[in-house]
């Protein structure tokens, strides 16, 4: 596999979608670490009830939005993504709680 290039070294699309490539996987090994802390919350909350937790959703999505503002990340494609992440982890947890 030849090297991975930094976005603003691309000078192919070929050199694109490998980095891209590389990225989606990154994510989703991401992503992975992050549903088993879903997992976890879903093991230690004490009730149903307590997975919803909106002012932490709030706050969730605030800090990826600030940390999108100091990568100079899109924050507004950042908050949509999060939004979507965060309602999924719900859901996700739900159905871990429901299985315990």
């Amino acid at each position: 596999m030849s090297e991975i290039l930094p976005g603003p070294d691309c000078t192919t699309m070929t050199e694109v979608r490998a980095g891209v490539d590389q990225v989606d996987r990154e994510l989703v090994a991401l992503l992975a670490r992050r549903f088993a802390y879903m997992d976890a919350a879903a093991r230690i909350k004490p009730a149903r009830t307590a997975v919803r937790d909106e002012a932490r959703k709030m706050q969730v999505i605030d800090n990826a939005v600030a940390a999108a503002a100091a990568a100079g990340a899109p924050e507004r494609i950042v908050a949509d993504l999060w939004e979507q992440l965060v309602e999924a982890s719900i859901a996700y947890e739900l159905a871990a709680f429901d299985r315990r």
